[in-house]
């Protein structure tokens, strides 16, 4: 379209390619592709000049109309690959969300004013592409995926009870003495179910366990077991401040825990992603640096 307005301007295919930085030959392809898709003829031709058809005339004034419209556009677009600006979806665990990343909310918001998130908090694993997200944080070992992605720190997992549950049922000392605890499981890990926990580096050693809750939540869980329920397999960033003031005992087992991974924060294959997203990720690993979770 920029090709054949420039040429109606100038009557000249050759005019009209030197304007717009390519050979005469390409600016004819343009015209010729331009033509074959409308199926009429926009152009009068000579050896020495260019003149409107009726169907080009018409066709003139709707591309006249249109290409400001598309540079005004194209121009807002780019622009918010430079400037942080709109709407930043980003999908995050709901437990990590809640404690690690709403508290950083408002000093991002004050050191990026133009830009508005939208915090959904998911323990789903949600298809990024699919929900028109803008970025995730992902806890645990990455799927293969064209999603780009930053590791933000690192977390383990932890085995523990309240110090009532364990005055009442004992301390178990093995992974094989769970089987006799009432084990509280995460319905959403893989390394856990209604009958199984999975110990070793690499989940490798699957240990029998009996239970009387399933949670899909953590903190659920969490809730549970400082009440005396019974004994949680869950990652430090749940349990942490339970551990520290003793709400909660780590229990030490002859098994290693699994190994969880890191904390990613995943975005889509855009080699150039928009200013807002760059921002939200510097600022996350900025802050997670300064004091990991």
């Amino acid at each position: 379209m920029r090709v054949f307005v420039r040429a109606a301007s100038a009557g000249s295919l050759s005019a009209a390619a030197r304007h717009l930085g390519m050979s005469p030959a390409m600016a004819t392809k343009h015209v010729n592709a331009l033509e074959a898709r409308l199926g009429v003829k926009l152009f009068h031709r000579t050896t020495r000049r260019l003149s409107l058809t009726e169907a080009g005339s018409n066709y003139l004034d709707a591309c006249q109309r249109i290409l400001p419209e598309i540079d005004e556009s194209e121009a807002a677009a780019a622009s918010q690959r430079v400037k942080a600006s709109g709407l930043l979806r980003m999908n995050v665990p709901l437990s990590f969300g809640i404690r690690y990343v709403a508290p950083l909310l408002a000093e991002f918001s004050h050191r990026h004013p133009e830009v508005r998130v939208e915090l959904g908090l998911s323990d789903a694993h949600l298809d990024l592409i699919a929900g028109s997200w803008d970025l995730a944080i992902r806890i645990g070992r990455l799927a293969d995926s064209p999603l780009q992605t930053r590791q933000l720190g690192d977390s383990c997992m932890k085995v523990c009870a309240a110090p009532a549950y364990l005055d009442q049922r004992g301390v178990p000392r093995t992974v094989s003495e769970l089987a006799q605890h009432n084990c509280l499981s995460y319905t959403l890990s893989a390394m856990q179910d209604s009958r199984h926990w999975a110990f070793g580096p690499d989940g490798e050693v699957k240990v029998a366990i009996n239970g009387d809750l399933l949670a899909n939540n953590g903190d659920a869980l969490l809730a549970a077991a400082v009440a005396g329920q019974g004994i949680i397999y869950q990652p430090h960033f749940i349990v942490g401040t339970a551990l520290k003031q003793g709400q909660l005992v780590e229990l030490e087992l002859d098994k290693p825990v699994v190994k969880l991974g890191g904390i990613h924060v995943l975005y889509p294959p855009d080699r150039r992603p928009p200013a807002k997203v760059r921002v939200m990720i510097d600022y996350l690993a900025q802050e997670f640096e300064r004091a990991p979770p």
